[in-house]
């Protein structure tokens, strides 16, 4: 089985500054695109960030310049450092990893358990 476990979430005040991880762990064969989404009460999950196994990042526009994704294919973690964060970006953080368990396998998503952002003064 495949488990992400984020961590890093919290309470900050606006114009402050988190950092959320996610590590997979399990036994698996690769993993392609990684992501970070986010669901505020009431709202659809959104996409917040996207990076591919090669690197390649995209971001919401709420985000863009604000939030940095990155990754470490050796440690199967996947990370975003939020910014100026906004009393908007309070939500419930999800990481998603899309895992082939073995060479011949379709691919799959796993999603972790989510982690509260909360930004308030």
């Amino acid at each position: 089985q495949v488990q992400l476990v984020e961590s890093g979430g919290g309470l900050v005040q606006p114009g402050g500054s988190l950092r959320l991880s996610c590590a997979a762990s399990g036994i698996f064969f690769h993993i392609n695109d990684m992501g970070w989404y986010r669901q505020a009460p009431g709202k659809q999950r959104e996409l917040v960030a996207g990076i591919t196994s090669g690197g390649s990042t995209n971001y919401a526009d709420s985000v863009k310049g604000r939030f940095t994704i990155s990754r470490d294919n050796v440690k199967n973690t996947v990370d975003v450092q939020m910014s100026s964060l906004k009393p908007e970006d309070t939500a419930v953080y999800y990481c998603k990893a899309q895992v082939k368990r073995n060479i011949l396998s379709p691919t799959k998503d796993y999603w972790g358990q989510g982690t509260q952002v909360t930004v308030s003064s």
